[in-house]
């Protein structure tokens, strides 16, 4: 934990609602180490205080006047880039807007939460506290590149289908090779610089493994979706595994296959605190394509997947390992290094090219 951490962690408080701005306010300042330096009406005014108070975490709304959450979020990273965790409402407009800032930059987010504010933040208080000591901790990366690319055209994935259709037996069958990718905080951002690289026609399936609650990863597939060639879509029990398609696990459910090939759903216990958890993906996807997987590890905290990447990398796979450079937490990544398990160490940028030569090679 950095110098900055052990201090006070002084924190501005970015809302349009009054209440809420006094609630966050109070349930931050109820841990001792975080300091409520200042709030702000709007992201205009929040703009103006993260540049005259230069607080070491933002938390900030989505919704609100003169200047949106993504709009002040786009100004801070430019300006005087610092760590933010989005307030963000439980609509499909609210998860929309919060994979987009998360795309963008933003480290990590809460969720609004729905019927009694008072009483429900309160619950929510230990995610919001260990959110923003997360964030404190957090190397922001400015992701505008990614976050604003141009959705690829109808056009454009119709005929990347046609093209995949015309190989014989692609995507009818139990594809060769697989990619199972797992990140947590700063994840989507990483995504979005690794999925719209991958072609159409990479001759392997792909799952992903984001940890998130439910609600959100539909929003997250339905956006890398619209900015790839390759098809992507939050997976649905049954669904089969198939080359030039990825499959997100689903917010709330550990994503296991089949010996089939079958996407299966499990609401068991949590697996390292989360769910999703990748290892638990791991677990069932390596007796099927041992030597044949390529697993990807992300930025996130914690160590989830390194169980994972060791059986793969002794089974004879390919392992890769985000660089810290580009990671916003070097945790998950840090340990699998640390085990020896990592075949390639890469910055985020040179994940996607690694993955299609990986799986081109088999």
């Amino acid at each position: 934990m950095s110098d900055r951490v052990q201090r006070p962690i002084r924190v501005l408080v970015v809302d349009d609602s009054a209440f809420m701005r006094k609630v966050l306010t109070e349930l931050l300042e109820s841990d001792p180490l975080i300091t409520v330096v200042g709030t702000a009406r709007d992201g205009q005014d929040g703009l103006e205080k993260v540049l005259q108070l230069q607080p070491d975490v933002v938390t900030l709304d989505i919704e609100m006047p003169r200047l949106d959450g993504y709009g002040t979020l786009r100004e801070i990273m430019a300006r005087r880039p610092t760590p933010v965790v989005m307030v963000s409402s439980h609509t499909r407009e609210g998860a929309e807007a919060t994979i987009r800032a998360l795309a963008l930059g933003a480290v990590d987010f809460v969720a609004k939460p729905s019927g009694s504010i008072s009483l429900n933040m309160h619950v929510a208080r230990d995610e919001l506290v260990a959110k923003v000591k997360a964030a404190a901790a957090a190397t922001p990366r400015v992701r505008t590149a990614a976050a604003e690319m141009a959705p690829v055209s109808p056009r454009e994935k119709m005929q990347a289908l046609a093209g995949l259709r015309r190989q014989t037996g692609f995507g009818d069958r139990l594809p060769r090779r697989l990619v199972l990718i797992g990140c947590s905080t700063g994840g989507p951002g990483a995504l979005h610089q690794i999925i719209p690289r991958l072609p159409a026609d990479l001759p392997a399936g792909v799952l992903v493994v984001q940890h998130m609650p439910p609600g959100f990863t539909r929003s997250l597939a339905q956006r890398l979706d619209e900015l790839s060639a390759i098809s992507v879509r939050e997976a649905r029990a049954g669904d089969p595994v198939r080359a030039g398609q990825v499959l997100v696990a689903p917010g709330g459910y550990h994503m296991l296959v089949d010996a089939e090939g079958r996407i299966a759903l499990d609401q068991g216990p949590p697996v390292h605190g989360v769910r999703p958890a990748v290892d638990v993906t791991f677990e069932s996807v390596l007796p099927v394509w041992k030597d044949r997987l390529v697993g990807v590890i992300l930025t996130g905290m914690g160590y989830d997947g390194a169980k994972g990447m060791a059986q793969l990398w002794k089974a004879g796979g390919w392992t890769i390992a985000e660089d810290a450079s580009t990671c916003v937490v070097y945790g998950m990544p840090r340990v699998v290094v640390e085990m020896g398990a990592a075949r390639e160490v890469l910055p985020v940028h040179s994940i996607a090219e690694a993955i299609t030569r990986a799986v081109g090679e088999g």
